[in-house]
């Protein structure tokens, strides 16, 4: 079993509250709109990394990271990229991947907006993790983690949440 820590839209902004949450996961997963390389290298430095560039990533971000991941990770086959709707609003090109893929975890990033919901069609979990970042137009910061393999898959689901104004010693990178 693997702890792991999801966010996305950092948008080249990271904080200690964050990184504490994150401190315990086995791996660290960032859903796109990196906006700075010091954010992955940062995230890089606490555990095993797995990342997507998103819209306002520039190029040395898209050629680090691609637009989109298929993995396994304990038995559980993952497909994250950065924009891609959710259940019953895919994009297009998102929508003939999960097809094609089948995976039982979706994630994707962009919107600023946590979601956690089931596709009974395809037989997965969707999970954007909102936005981890100051830019946007979200009130609350928010990222998750979670438990991945064992008879149970996907389990003890957590979410972070704070609001935008500085809280604690802040990092921005």
């Amino acid at each position: 079993m693997k702890r792991i820590g999801l966010l996305s839209d950092t948008h080249g902004f990271l904080d200690e509250p964050l990184l504490d949450f994150l401190a315990d996961c086995d791996e660290i997963w960032h859903a796109g709109d990196i906006g700075d390389p010091m954010v992955t290298d940062t995230l890089a430095g606490i555990n095993t990394l797995r990342a997507v560039h998103g819209n306002i990533d520039g190029p040395e971000l898209r050629h680090r990271y691609p637009q989109d991941l298929i993995f396994e990770v304990e038995g559980v086959k993952v497909l994250m990229t950065h924009i891609g709707g959710y259940p019953g609003k895919y994009q297009p090109r998102v929508r003939a991947l999960l097809d094609r893929e089948q995976p039982l975890l979706y994630i994707c990033g962009h919107s600023h907006i946590l979601k956690v919901m089931p596709d009974p069609k395809r037989q997965l979990l969707h999970i954007n993790p909102g936005a981890a970042g100051m830019s946007g137009f979200h009130k609350k910061r928010t990222a998750v983690r979670f438990t991945i393999g064992g008879p149970e898959k996907i389990s003890r689901l957590q979410v972070w949440e704070l609001g935008k104004g500085p809280k604690g010693r802040m990092m921005h990178i």
